[in-house]
């Protein structure tokens, strides 16, 4: 059973139309941006710019935008086998109030995702909590060890719509090159953690002047410059689709503006703390900074954005990575890499990108809908007549203040905290149903 018929069967109004008035449409993918209806029924988009029936259920959106819903590619739901982090019942309501309608989660469980059983546990968790779509990503390699290929056949067969080793990268060129041949065969995207760990290995943030000034050891640009360029040539070689997850440095933007301009079939993503926070912010020695790639120096930070408006980098994903507060208490070095994301991924992107006119709407909503829902090959990211009826709403002019009471999730990690942001989402609909 999937989310969109669990909803409905919660609701009484099981044959009633839905118009959504008034709204400021933006959809991508029909390049519409304009003020008009939306109408809603069966769990399917019918039209748009038409008057609603007198008998249909209306939801006035005045003063807001309606998009498809929104899309995050790369989310840690941690369960199975971390739960005191996080579960999939509260990373799926942390997406909920996030504007989030889909989400595509990571395979660095305990067991990790390299079976068949936990491709469909998860889809099963899923389900049962009736929140929002789950797309499972499975490993490339079995107990994501980078020794042996994953049964990456078996996994796309019970559902997994991309591989990933993500968490950790794959270091064996060999390795790799044989995963992007078996993604071929079933056009699967492979999605990159691009680190070299030898150059990584026991650092803690960004090798750079702060590093330095700091005591700390540092986690050099080229670590990720090297893997990617080295997987960008395995993609060319093989023909392959390679995802480049959570870019961070300027090298990497080059790399992947290059190979685009050959014609290789690479994609790619940024986070929100890539796009709007520096390792200065490392000077507090709050755990909540620290987060693997780390945040870099400001000129990384400039051509990520750059690599973001010229389409360089196709996708903005929150790389939603729950921990639990004990875990984040350490010391520094001893404390976990990363940081959730899922719940204010669209303000800080609005507030820092929107608003200061680097970005436009219609190209932020293109890198949260359409875009990760052709890289992930997912029928999403639409509001295209005859599409499923997932839909957010955003009220762009939301003025709010993060705290740790802001949060659905069960980890509060989140660097944001004690910031105003601009923009929030205010409802979502899945399958026409709207989600609590």
């Amino acid at each position: 059973m999937s989310v969109a018929v669990c909803l409905l069967q919660k609701s009484f109004l099981k044959n009633q139309m839905l118009s959504i008035v008034n709204g400021h449409v933006v959809d991508p993918s029909q390049d519409i941006d304009a003020v008009c209806n939306v109408r809603v029924g069966n769990g399917r988009i019918v039209s748009i710019g038409v008057k609603p029936n007198a008998d249909d259920e209306v939801f006035d959106a005045a003063g807001k935008m309606v998009v498809a819903g929104l899309i995050d590619m790369h989310v840690h739901l941690r369960e199975p086998g971390c739960e005191d982090d996080e579960t999939i019942e509260t990373g799926t309501k942390a997406a909920l109030n996030g504007g989030f309608t889909s989400i595509a989660c990571c395979p660095n469980t305990v067991p990790p995702v390299d079976s068949q059983a936990i491709v469909e546990f998860i889809q099963q968790q899923a389900t049962r909590s009736c929140n929002c779509n789950v797309f499972v990503i499975c490993c490339v390699s079995k107990n994501r060890e980078g020794k042996e290929l994953a049964e990456l056949g078996q996994l796309f067969k019970a559902g997994a719509v991309a591989c990933s080793d993500d968490g950790s990268p794959v270091g064996d060129a060999e390795l790799m090159r044989r995963a992007f041949e078996y993604c071929l065969m079933f056009d699967k995207p492979l999605l990159s953690h691009p680190e070299v760990i030898s150059l990584t290995k026991g650092g803690v943030m960004h090798e750079g002047m702060v590093s330095l000034l700091l005591g700390l050891r540092g986690m050099p640009a080229a670590a990720e410059d090297v893997m990617v360029a080295q997987d960008i040539t395995l993609a060319e070689a093989t023909g392959g689709r390679l995802h480049v997850m959570h870019v961070s440095t300027e090298g990497a933007v080059s790399e992947i503006r290059r190979a685009k301009l050959r014609g290789v079939r690479v994609t790619a993503e940024v986070t929100p703390h890539h796009l709007t926070l520096t390792d200065d912010c490392l000077k507090s020695f709050n755990p909540n900074f620290k987060m693997n790639p780390p945040l870099r120096s400001r000129n990384h930070v400039e051509a990520c954005i750059e690599g973001l408006r010229d389409n360089t980098i196709d996708v903005i994903a929150s790389d939603h990575a729950p921990h639990a507060t004990e875990k984040k208490m350490r010391e520094l070095d001893q404390t976990p890499f990363g940081v959730i994301g899922l719940e204010t991924t669209l303000p800080v992107v609005i507030t820092n990108l929107v608003k200061t006119g680097l970005l436009s709407w219609s190209s932020l909503i293109e890198k949260l809908t359409i875009n990760p829902a052709k890289i992930l090959n997912i029928p999403k990211g639409t509001l295209q007549i005859g599409a499923d009826a997932d839909i957010t709403i955003i009220d762009p002019d939301h003025k709010w203040k993060v705290t740790v009471d802001s949060f659905n999730s069960k980890s509060k990690n989140s660097p944001f905290i004690g910031t105003e942001l601009t923009g929030k989402a205010t409802a979502v609909f899945i399958g026409g149903k709207r989600a609590k």
